[in-house]
């Protein structure tokens, strides 16, 4: 949807909601998709999306389920938390499994097992399958909805098993499976369509078949559906029992939600930071980020507290120190976010980094000679001095070099420890920079003071 178009329906649905003007609200939304009414709610306030969400529930329970699960874990809690028991439940029983898992996960624990009570007996063993899993892996992401048939059945009775079982979310392959339910192959439709009637499964399927295990981590999934270029991958259980599918739409979910996540870590925020959230919230989540960035970015002036003799004499310095912190900040952050992204996508560990190192550090001496003969260059200029533009130009490429150096083992030792690359790099990175920059910048003009004065 277009950015003024939605505008104009978020200040309409405003104004019908303020006025309780509910048919022309559903008038207005009745024809969106579940995705923008998604993101029409994500511009509201909580007591608002209630309204809209009821009148959704009121006119089209289906709608409302699909929305449901367009919306954040989170923001579908704050929605249900407001409804009755049976209104919960007769969402969730329509809402596929995979999204209701999350969604029940984060409910109050009362209102969870009066759901789950008041839930029929099978989407509620499909929730419940689903919630025995840890947190952010395929088990946990699954839908345990899929077309799976044994080796033995030929192509006519396939597809007619296919017409009695239905539409399902993952009617992209038909998996293959022994007496046993062990994963053995998997049957495009496309292969069906070209094969004879009377042909056994086990004959046209692909034995090579890419599965991941119900502990595979989400971002893992992810990676191997986008290597394969996949439009579902089967999970498998520790003994190859097929037990449910991850779809592309998942994947899509779980890229966008990694992204997101890297992106807040990396400038140290809560990943549940919304505009939404009211200011106290907000400062609740900063705050401790900000205090950690505090105690880091302490060394720095600890630092500059040592030369104090030298500032007083050559005064001129001062004007230069933010100049040559700043660029290490910047290069540094340049390099963490390359390093990052290549651990994200499984390119570089601590144990293959030496490529990596390698190359940041031939960026940063690279960078750092250009820059630092420039900034030398003008502070000549500029104070008429040339040893003033040789501390710089000295200080500026010994300072991204630095920065390339911290940037790339920073977040490859915070994963070697089992910590998130992404959290933390940039305050620690940060620290190095700022601090041994300053050290060089100033213990160069300790060293040339009788220049400089």
């Amino acid at each position: 949807m277009k950015v003024e178009a939605l505008r104009l329906i978020i200040k309409s649905a405003q104004k019908f909601i303020n006025i309780g003007s509910l048919t022309r609200l559903w008038n207005l939304i009745k024809n969106l998709h579940p995705s923008e009414i998604s993101s029409l709610m994500g511009h509201l306030i909580i007591n608002k999306k209630i309204t809209l969400f009821n009148t959704l529930y009121d006119e089209d329970i289906e709608k409302a389920a699909e929305v449901l699960a367009e919306l954040k874990p989170e923001d579908s809690v704050a929605i249900l938390e407001k409804l009755q028991i049976e209104k919960i439940s007769g969402l969730l029983q329509i809402t596929p499994p995979d999204d209701v898992a999350p969604i029940l996960e984060l409910l109050p624990e009362n209102i969870k097992e009066a759901v789950l009570v008041s839930m029929e007996e099978k989407p509620t063993e499909d929730v419940m399958g689903l919630l025995d899993h840890e947190e952010e892996t395929a088990g946990r992401i699954m839908s345990p909805d899929f077309y799976a048939l044994n080796e033995n059945t030929n192509v006519s009775d396939a597809i007619t098993a296919m017409q009695l079982e239905g539409d399902v979310e993952s009617a992209f392959y038909v998996y293959v499976v022994d007496d046993q339910l062990h994963l053995k192959g998997v049957v495009s439709l496309r292969q069906f369509l070209f094969s004879p009637p009377n042909t056994p499964l086990k004959n046209i399927m692909t034995k090579e078949v890419i599965s991941v295990h119900t502990n595979t981590d989400q971002e893992d999934v992810a990676r191997h559906v986008a290597d394969y270029n996949l439009v579902a991958i089967p999970v498998v259980d520790s003994e190859n029992i097929l037990v449910g599918v991850v779809t592309v739409d998942d994947i899509i979910d779980i890229i966008d939600k990694e992204a997101t996540e890297d992106m807040y870590k990396m400038v140290s925020l809560d990943t549940t930071d919304s505009i939404q959230d009211s200011p106290f919230k907000s400062i609740k989540k900063r705050l401790p980020f900000l205090l950690l960035s505090l105690l880091t970015a302490s060394l720095a002036p600890f630092v500059v507290s040592h030369f104090t003799g030298t500032l007083q004499q050559a005064i001129t310095l001062v004007v230069f120190m933010p100049l040559v912190a700043a660029l290490g900040g910047i290069a540094g952050n340049q390099t963490i976010a390359i390093i990052v992204r290549e651990i994200a996508i499984g390119q570089t560990e601590w144990i293959s980094a030496r490529k990596a190192l390698g190359k940041e550090l031939l960026v940063g001496i690279g960078n750092g000679l250009a820059i630092g003969l420039i900034t030398g260059g003008i502070s000549f200029l500029l104070s008429g001095n040339p040893y003033l533009g040789l501390v710089l130009g000295l200080a500026v490429i010994i300072n991204l070099f630095t920065a390339a150096l911290f940037g790339t083992l920073i977040p490859l030792f915070l994963k070697m420890i089992k910590l998130d690359p992404a959290l933390g790099s940039v305050n620690l990175l940060t620290m190095c920079t700022d601090s041994i920059g300053l050290l060089t910048f100033l213990g160069l003009g300790t060293i040339f003071l009788n220049h400089l004065t």
